[in-house]
């Protein structure tokens, strides 16, 4: 008996609409908080000034914002591209989408170099 000739895709194509897509109890009570890189940052542009605990609040608030809608952009061009892997080209194009023009064309540049300085010191080796 010969087998059926379809090949079966490891992932479904029958993605749902972006839309009508239910979030887990789990993933939105769950948010980061990145009151020690503010801090850091701070220190390094500003080594004089401090932040209230109200407004490193505002801004974590703020980071996990922006994180959750360029996730979700992204999310959403994936699934309309027909595609399984979300891919650096779809953040990029999430952040473009988002943001304005430049500030857009700033973020991408200086993800982009934070990436790939990341990666060179993890493949870097000393002699």
């Amino acid at each position: 008996m010969a087998r059926p000739t379809t090949k079966k895709n490891k992932c479904s194509r029958r993605h749902q609409k972006p839309s009508s897509r239910k979030r887990s109890p789990s993933s939105t009570k769950f948010n980061r908080n990145y009151s020690l890189y503010i801090h850091r940052v701070l220190k390094e542009v500003a080594p004089q000034k401090s932040i209230s605990s109200h407004t490193l609040d505002a801004m974590n608030t703020m980071i996990n914002g922006i994180f959750e809608c360029i996730s979700t952009q992204a999310s959403n061009l994936m699934c309309f591209r027909n595609r399984c892997t979300l891919t650096p080209e779809d953040i990029q194009k999430a952040v473009y989408m988002l943001f304005p023009r430049k500030l857009g064309r700033h973020a991408v540049t200086f993800g982009s170099e934070a990436v790939q300085r990341y990666a060179y010191s993890k493949n870097y080796v000393p002699d």
